[in-house]
């Protein structure tokens, strides 16, 4: 059974960072696509960032690119999404995802292809 498991999330102050964290079982990792998504309040759920092996096929939705950094430690089964320079819209559940791969890039994939997801962490991003 796979599980992942979201942590890092929490309140801070708009310019600052987070780091997220996805730890991943039940699975060989490296046969996964892993990506991020947010949801918040009202609103539809949106693909953040997504990632294949260590780096060789990543994706990022433009509101977040040059502030957010996908990776993936495969040693540790774990996937982070660094965030910098935070803004009040950022503001949302951030949820990990894994599929199995099937040889296309990882931003061919909506949220209604992932099989597994986590619980969630809460970003706020407020002063």
């Amino acid at each position: 059974q796979v599980q992942l498991v979201e942590s890092g999330g929490g309140l801070v102050q708009p310019g600052g960072s987070l780091r997220l964290s996805c730890a991943a079982s039940g699975l060989t990792f490296d046969d996964y696509v892993i990506g991020w998504f947010r949801q918040a309040p009202g609103k539809e759920r949106e693909g953040v960032s997504c990632i294949i092996d260590t780096g060789s096929n990543t994706s990022y939705e433009d509101s977040v690119k040059g502030r957010f950094t996908i990776s993936r430690d495969n040693t540790k089964n774990t996937m982070y999404l660094q965030m910098n320079n935070l803004k009040p819209e950022d503001t949302a559940v951030y949820y990990c995802a894994a599929r199995p791969l099937d040889g296309f890039g990882c931003q061919a994939y909506t949220s209604y292809d992932y099989d597994s997801w986590g619980q969630g962490t809460q970003v706020t991003v407020s002063s």
